[in-house]
């Protein structure tokens, strides 16, 4: 079974809506660096389209019927979009569910040093990623400072362009014949990942004005300047490092890449292209029979830990929230909700790389401009740590994409014996739900820039969209 590139098959029209769908892809790569940001920028899509905050609904003690849109967020790192439709929630939902994290660099809790008068912040790498890549490269810094009066200050410095941009240095060619023999896993190691952030000592008048404790500091007097600059711009003290979330991510915006600029070039991309193409899926349905789903949550990169990533309640806890405001809750309830629903895993798959072809099983790989991706199982060599759909579940999407004229395509990630990876199917399968994984392949992945094909973007919502239409119990 050979699938086809998909690009003749469009219609003039459909070539602009593609055109329109990427440049708003890439407008939200740009506005969403972090999952923070990503969440922001998903609120205010969904308020445009009319959905309101659950949380608000629950305040005001209202009731909610078919037709009404709301959404939910966990600690400003995770949504659930719910449209909800004309058939009872007990017999299931239809579930776009990514993530939106993606890997980077975090700043430590003690990160400032000054050392041979450069200053640098200490960095801690989130997710995997080759070392290697983040070196030599302009990078910029997103994130919040959280204060103890309570106040959050938001910090992006690197993306405007009068922005000073950062980086971490790398051996010089001519010095590095002993690195160069080093395995690619080690070459750079990851306590070196530090951040150069500046080389200017503070001046001596700066220095006679700045507080006993800065005097007192010793010689540091680089480290001193970027205390103070850091006071001056944000209000920031060495102490508010401790309760500071600040992400190191490439510097730039996404650009279209290709002469015939049918792809997109960009950072974050696993798995935020999958969490834009569900967001605008669920965003554009009119209505539907089953209740409409789009979860985006955090953590994926490190295991779906944590309070905001899958494995936490806050996606049950919140359809059990939903039940209760239109008159259904009960335990037994909120279980044939979840056991009946149906889900799309919407994460990346490994786009087949002719250049590294001895990595692919050719025949069972996903390639770029060939529509989207299903992902029977992921895990590990043999299946370890999948989650495993069923034939029949598989049958029923068949008919659902070719009904409605999606392209789509089937693949694993990578060779058996080669490596592997996961995403947060396993997890809501424990509900006893279908669950299975789909999304766009792309080349890079984990990389500062990763590239996708623009075709595989439109055709992902186009696809998302029939799935959440599909109202046959």
């Amino acid at each position: 079974m050979e699938t086809k590139n998909i690009w003749s098959k469009y219609t003039e029209q459909e070539e602009r809506d593609l055109v329109q769908v990427n440049e708003e892809y890439k407008d939200f790569l740009n506005r969403g660096k972090t999952e923070r940001e990503c969440i922001v920028r998903a609120v205010a899509m969904a308020e445009e389209k009319g959905y309101r905050s659950l949380e608000s609904v629950i305040a005001a003690g209202e009731t909610l019927k078919a037709g009404d849109k709301v959404y939910a967020v966990n600690m400003k790192k995770s949504i659930a979009l719910f449209q909800i439709g004309e058939k009872p929630m007990t017999e299931g939902m239809n579930i776009l569910g990514a993530h939106v994290d993606s890997p980077r660099l975090d700043i430590k809790q003690n990160p400032l040093y000054e050392d041979s008068d450069f200053a640098y912040l200490d960095t801690h790498y989130y997710g995997g990623i080759k070392k290697y890549q983040w070196v030599a490269s302009p990078m910029s810094l997103h994130g919040v400072v959280a204060k103890k009066d309570g106040s959050v200050v938001d910090v992006v410095i690197g993306e405007d362009e009068s922005d000073p941009v950062f980086c971490i240095t790398d051996l010089l060619v001519h010095l590095a014949g002993e690195q160069l023999k080093q395995k690619a896993s080690v070459v750079i190691a990851g306590e070196d990942l530090n951040l150069l952030v500046g080389s200017r000592p503070l001046k001596k008048e700066e220095k006679e004005a700045a507080k006993d404790e800065d005097k007192a500091a010793g010689k540091e007097l680089v480290k001193a300047q970027i205390l103070s600059i850091l006071k001056e711009k944000y209000g920031m003290e060495e102490e508010d490092f401790l309760s500071a979330e600040l992400e190191v991510v490439p510097a730039g915006k996404a650009r279209d890449c290709g002469l015939d600029r049918s792809m997109v070039l960009g950072y974050g991309q696993d798995d935020r292209i999958c969490a834009y193409t569900s967001l605008a899926a669920i965003l554009e349905m009119a209505s539907v029979e089953r209740t409409a789903c789009c979860l985006l949550v955090d953590k994926e990169e490190i295991g779906s830990v944590g309070a905001t990533g899958m494995s936490s309640l806050f996606f049950e806890n919140t359809v059990a929230e939903i039940l209760d405001r239109m008159g259904q809750y009960s335990e037994l309830a909120l279980r044939r909700c979840l056991s009946r629903s149906r889900m799309l895993s919407s994460d990346v798959s490994a786009g087949f790389d002719p250049i590294y072809a001895q990595s692919f099983e050719k025949k069972n790989a996903a390639f770029l401009g060939r529509g989207m991706s299903f992902n029977k199982f992921t895990g590990s060599r043999g299946k370890s740590g999948s989650n495993d759909a069923n034939a029949e579940y598989i049958a029923r999407l068949r008919r659902i994409f070719d009904e409605a004229g999606v392209s789509f395509q089937t693949a694993e990630l990578g060779k058996v014996d080669v490596g592997g990876g996961g995403t947060i199917a396993y997890i809501l399968a424990k509900y006893g739900m279908e669950v299975i994984d789909s999304g766009l392949p792309v080349l890079n992945m984990h990389a500062l820039y990763e590239v996708s094909s623009k075709a595989d973007i439109y055709e992902a919502v186009r696809g998302y969209k029939a799935f959440l239409a599909d109202g046959q119990a």
